[in-house]
């Protein structure tokens, strides 16, 4: 599997782990870029349009989870974080800054390699590359159109910046025509049946940052609404008057 000639950024300021990761990746097909701080990181996402971004937290000059949030301010680049501060509360933290992955250190290298192959897949797949011609037809709840060909999502026309990982989770629950997912089916959506590690409250951390983004109403939505005890479904569409 390979990038379509976009590279993939490795930012860490340990050499020895650029080097593994670099090493892993490149025998996976991959092209890699590298930034060891985290103002060269922000200067090679707006030079090089890396396909994806693995970053470690802790850099110098500027943090990383400072480099994320300016990310996600104006872009969708997947971003795993590969960081040496696991604790719940850290990757929890990451994820709610805008990561699609979070993988504590010490690491497996080909469960990286795996990882980010999967995010590629899916973030292509989000894209509108192949299915039916219903799938890639944009979906409208309300005044809110996602198209899956774009990789956009707009409200009354304004586009909304949303990562990837939201984008599929605002998907499933549209296709899903008003059933109630659980948070194991929406893990599924976007993780896959077969990742390791997914934290109980992942969905619920990127459901909220969602919910922010789409200016929606957790007491009164009209996109997504929380059904207690069970998972989430699109909200009902009000009834015409």
């Amino acid at each position: 599997m390979t990038t379509t000639g976009r590279p993939i950024l490795v930012v860490d300021d340990d050499a020895k782990i650029v080097r593994l990761v670099r090493t892993y990746l490149e025998r996976a097909g991959y092209r890699v870029v590298e930034a060891a701080d985290g103002r060269a990181a922000l200067a090679a996402i707006a030079l090089d349009m890396p396909a994806l971004v693995i970053l470690d937290v802790m850099l110098p000059e500027v943090d990383g989870l400072a480099v994320l949030k300016a990310v996600r301010r104006t872009d969708r680049t997947p971003i795993i974080i590969l960081s040496a501060r696991g604790l719940v509360d850290d990757r929890i933290t990451g994820l709610a800054a805008g990561a699609d992955d979070y993988l504590p250190k010490p690491f497996s290298p080909a469960e990286l390699v795996l990882r980010v192959g999967r995010i590629l897949e899916r973030t292509a797949e989000s894209g509108g590359t192949g299915g039916s011609s219903r799938t890639r037809e944009p979906i409208r709840h309300g005044d809110l159109v996602l198209d899956r060909e774009r990789h956009e999502v707009r409200i009354d026309g304004r586009v909304v910046p949303l990562t990837a990982v939201e984008f599929r989770l605002l998907a499933a629950l549209l296709e899903a025509d008003g059933r109630v997912l659980t948070r194991d089916q929406l893990l599924d959506a976007v993780y896959g049946h077969d990742e390791a590690e997914i934290l109980d409250r992942t969905v619920d951390v990127h459901i909220g940052r969602l919910r922010d983004k789409l200016g929606d109403d957790a007491d009164a939505p009209r996109y997504v609404a929380t059904v207690r005890g069970v998972g989430y479904r699109a909200a009902p569409l009000p009834e015409p008057s």
